[in-house]
């Protein structure tokens, strides 16, 4: 384990860029290793989860390499011609990886095997095996739902209509991916739109979708057995990694930080809309489309925040965000009041009860509901920090590691964090970025 303190901070200035989008880095490989020919993918996330991802998608009959320019090389398998693995497929810690891949793998005939580490071992996969076992595949998980998980795809898949009973872009891209390999036409209804990465680029590889609305909820239908095109995918940078620097730029005094090239796809886009509720001061520069997906430079500006009640609307849409908002909060200007967040007892770690008890060891004023955070800010004044010889449990988790480390950079006594380790799983350049706009 390896522990350390995050301490006050210089103004963060200059111009940073954070790494590829993880949603966008995990779908480019996989649909790549569905096209028939040769697709390019520049700027992809290079974190632990992706090479999870390109580690299976290589044990499935795709091609994968890398250049030393940093630019991916994919020769697809073709739709229908992957190759059943001959071992587990590692998943790590990447429980993206695993419920898109288990929709992909559902409509081929063959059996796959999913492990993963301790944290991803204990996500229930549960939401993900009830659609994909009406389309025709069976599973075998442990207790609960969880990994090691044995998977045995339908010979004769069948398309279905799905309605998502809660908003979720994995289960949602699962039965999408399911669909892909089935005859027919499946269909998704989602009562609240959820992130949409997987439509936009499967669009983009040439598959035949269509999306309407029928009685205010978003109906996705794919038609199956569609072939996909090589393309080349240029991966936006990540929002949810952006979010830290925004937040850190807005409560450390003095700062003026363009982030370069995020994605801002509405349905990804929520903290920044939050933050600007706040007061915060966050500037769309050059705003363009990238592979069918909306991009801007961010100039963030050190702002006065004051506290304000959360839209639960803006939940699905910033879901991974929460932890680095409650730290906005925490040094904001009266209450900030946050509902409708159950889904975070159920993320890496329970990041309602992990970031309550986090902020309050770290000074913080924090109420906790069954489904949100009640946080009373400091005006503006600098947070305590964590007393001599204490430090915040992360419980494995990287954005409560990482919104911690923020809290740190706005604290008298700085915030001692027990393991940054979890932090390369997802952002192994973080620190690094974190030291270059505060030098």
């Amino acid at each position: 384990m390896a522990s350390h303190t995050f301490t006050t901070s210089n103004p963060l200035r200059g111009r940073i860029r954070v790494p590829g989008d993880k949603s966008i880095s995990h779908r480019a490989l996989m649909f790549s290793s569905l096209a028939v020919g040769e697709s390019t993918i520049e700027g992809l996330l290079e974190g632990e989860d992706v090479l999870a991802t390109a580690a299976a998608m290589r044990q499935l009959g795709a091609q994968i390499e890398r250049s030393n320019d940093g630019v991916w090389t994919v020769h697809g398998a073709g739709l229908g011609s992957l190759l059943e693995p001959h071992q587990a497929l590692d998943m790590g810690n990447s429980g993206t990886s695993t419920r898109l891949l288990m929709g992909l793998l559902a409509s081929h005939g063959f059996t796959a095997t999913f492990v993963g580490d301790a944290s991803l071992s204990g996500r229930p996969m549960n939401r993900v095996i009830e659609p994909l076992s009406q389309m025709g595949a069976s599973f075998e998980a442990s207790s609960g739902g969880t990994l090691p998980l044995m998977l045995r795809g339908a010979f004769a898949p069948v398309p279905i209509r799905y309605r998502l009973p809660v908003a979720s872009a994995q289960v949602k891209s699962a039965v999408l991916l399911a669909g892909l390999n089935t005859p027919g036409i499946t269909t998704v209804i989602e009562p609240v739109a959820t992130r949409d990465h997987t439509e936009r680029m499967l669009a983009g590889f040439g598959a035949t979708l269509e999306i309407g609305e029928d009685n205010g909820e978003r109906v996705i239908s794919i038609h199956g057995e569609s072939d996909l095109k090589s393309q080349h995918v240029v991966v936006p940078g990540d929002p949810s990694s952006a979010a830290f620097f925004m937040v850190a730029a807005l409560i450390v005094p003095g700062s003026d930080l363009v982030i370069e090239n995020v994605g801002l796809n509405a349905t990804r886009a929520g903290l920044v809309e939050a933050l600007r509720q706040m007061g915060g001061s966050i500037e769309e520069l050059n705003p363009r489309e990238v592979g069918g997906e909306p991009v801007a430079d961010l100039r963030v500006k050190h702002s006065v925040l004051k506290g304000a009640e959360i839209d639960p609307a803006f939940a699905p849409s910033m879901i991974d965000e929460f932890p680095v908002l409650f730290v906005a909060a925490a040094v904001a200007e009266g209450a900030t009041v946050t509902t409708g967040l159950e889904e975070l007892r159920v993320k890496e770690s329970d990041r309602l009860a992990t970031m309550a008890a986090a902020l309050t060891l770290a000074g913080a004023d924090v109420e906790e509901s069954d489904d949100g955070l009640t946080i009373n800010g400091t005006g503006g004044d600098l947070l305590k920090g964590t007393p001599s010889g204490a430090s915040v449990e992360t419980k494995l988790d990287h954005r409560i590691a990482m919104a911690m480390a923020i809290a740190g950079l706005a604290s008298q006594d700085g915030v001692s964090i027990d393991d940054t380790s979890p932090i390369a799983t997802s952002f192994p350049t973080f620190t690094s970025l974190l030291d270059q706009a505060s030098s």
